[in-house]
């Protein structure tokens, strides 16, 4: 019996792991997707782009994974709670790297121009920096299972939501005059750093409910 415990316990920590590792690739997607909008850089757009493809083959090997753990162990309790959580905070972080690939495909879509007018740079670059860091914090938040991180995740998460009525903010004013594409671009690129980031705060809230048993109130 202690040795199936031990399989069935290396098998979570599995798990775990790849949890960790789709958080750092989504890391750095968008941390490489921030750059390829500012600069312009198709061909860091493109390596965002493809990569896309192995963070969705990560986490549906994951799923497949943890489903198949569920069904030969049968778990309860608490083993049954982490691994549905497990596959709950993977879609989170599929969809983190969805976002990651909008932002490239906006810098192809706009190549050789640039999505982003210079004024509006400095939001953009922050807004991406925000979203990296959160996305670090999350993955110690899976390793470790520190739930005072996790709960820091939604005063990380406010700093987002502030740059992004910032940017909006500077959009509808009278005198802008942007274009209706550039508005659009914006308003899309706006939207997804902000997306991004509640996936973040979902997963973060995710870990927190699996060491308490309850969700932030």
């Amino acid at each position: 019996m202690a040795l199936i415990r031990s399989a069935f316990q290396d098998e979570l920590d599995h798990i775990s792991q790849s949890l960790v590792d789709l958080a750092e690739m989504v890391s750095i997607s968008m941390a490489k997707a921030t750059s390829s909008i500012l600069t312009s850089d198709l061909k860091l757009a493109e390596e965002v782009i493809t990569s896309d493809e192995k963070v969705d083959t990560l986490q549906h090997d994951l799923d497949t994974r943890i489903i198949d753990t569920i069904a030969r162990q049968q778990p309860v309790a608490s083993d049954l709670r982490a691994l549905i959580t497990a596959l709950r905070m993977s879609s989170d972080l599929e969809r983190m790297g969805d976002l990651a690939h909008h932002i490239a495909k906006v810098c192809r879509m706009r190549h050789p121009e640039s999505a982003v007018p210079a004024e509006l740079t400095e939001i953009i670059k922050s807004m991406g920096a925000a979203d990296v860091k959160i996305t670090e914090k999350i993955a110690v938040v899976i390793a470790t299972r520190n739930t005072e991180m996790a709960l820091e995740v939604d005063k990380d998460d406010d700093v987002i939501d502030e740059l992004h009525r910032v940017l909006i903010t500077k959009l509808v004013e009278p005198s802008a005059g942007y274009s209706i594409d550039k508005a659009i671009d914006l308003t899309l690129l706006g939207r997804y750093y902000e997306r991004y980031a509640d996936h973040a705060v979902s997963v973060a809230h995710r870990v927190y409910f699996l060491v308490t048993g309850e969700y932030p109130a």
